[in-house]
């Protein structure tokens, strides 16, 4: 059973350019859907100090291309703290740096809420469902 379970986690998946990627993600599970990223975070909550520069490893690794287009799916998310917050906003300098995309979806009403107050909301494209995101990126 164990060997299963680091089977699945090191398992080649695509990468951006369609070529088998051999990356492995600490924080975040990203799969390929027609050329976009969809990220998932794997903790429900991410807080300390360690999480956080390994998320912003494996994030930061998903944006070394130009063109690159994420999806972040914040379904399950139920904090992020304000160091998370900033990766996030370092991720996407470097997204639009490089010509590419980034999008947010199903974020929940309490981490919406400080995306407002600290009008993220007016810096990140964020929608609703995943599906809205896929389209909006794809567009």
């Amino acid at each position: 059973m164990l060997w299963a379970a680091h089977f699945a986690l090191n398992q080649a998946v695509p990468s951006l350019h369609g070529d088998m990627d051999m990356t492995e993600y600490r924080r975040v599970k990203v799969t390929m859907t027609e050329g976009v990223a969809v990220v998932s975070f794997t903790d429900r909550k991410i807080l300390d100090a360690t999480a956080i520069e390994e998320l912003a490893k494996d994030l930061f690794a998903l944006c070394e291309n130009d063109g690159v287009k994420i999806v972040s799916d914040f379904v399950g998310l139920e904090f992020l703290s304000a160091a998370a917050l900033n990766k996030l906003i370092i991720l996407d300098k470097m997204i639009r740096r490089r010509s590419g995309k980034l999008a947010f979806c199903n974020i929940r009403p309490e981490i919406m809420e400080t995306f407002e107050i600290t009008r993220l909301d007016k810096l990140f494209i964020i929608k609703m469902s995943l599906s809205e995101a896929l389209q909006w990126i794809r567009e």
